[in-house]
């Protein structure tokens, strides 16, 4: 259930920052169906969570690790004008060991956003961007 939990703050963050923004993007969520508009650029997001272990003999204690993953998608063909920006705003939303919380439950980015290489499809080109979360917790 944690990982849910981190899943829905750092959506949270996303849909607050594009709030916040002139230009609004669609943000499209895990498991659910979106058709753009021709020429339209919009956002997937997605968590990949890990493995949950424990570091204490006890058993008081859970870590819940993962990675986050937004990846923009603009129309082929038209070069990384669109996505650059974004990108650049996206890796300032999620500084390295910022603790955002929800009900008590703490997150941290344990590695930098990381750019990968855009993927060029038939009509879209995509720019992942991911990072590693990390949550330490006690049931």
């Amino acid at each position: 259930m944690s990982h849910a939990i981190i899943a829905s703050i750092y959506e949270a963050k996303l849909i607050a920052w594009n709030a916040a923004r002139s230009e609004k993007l669609k943000i499209v969520f895990e498991n659910t169906a979106y058709t753009p508009m021709v020429g339209e650029t919009y956002l997937r997001a997605f968590t990949i969570p890990g493995d949950t272990a424990s570091n204490t003999l006890g058993g008081d204690h859970r870590l819940f690790t993962g990675v986050f993953q937004i990846s923009i998608i603009a129309p082929a063909g038209t070069g990384k004008t669109k996505t650059n920006p974004i990108a650049d705003e996206l890796t300032s939303l999620f500084p390295l060991y910022v603790r955002d919380t929800k009900n008590g439950f703490v997150v941290t980015p344990m590695t930098p956003v990381d750019q990968g290489p855009g993927i060029t499809g038939d009509s879209t080109y995509t720019v992942p961007l991911s990072f590693s979360y990390r949550s330490d917790t006690t049931p």
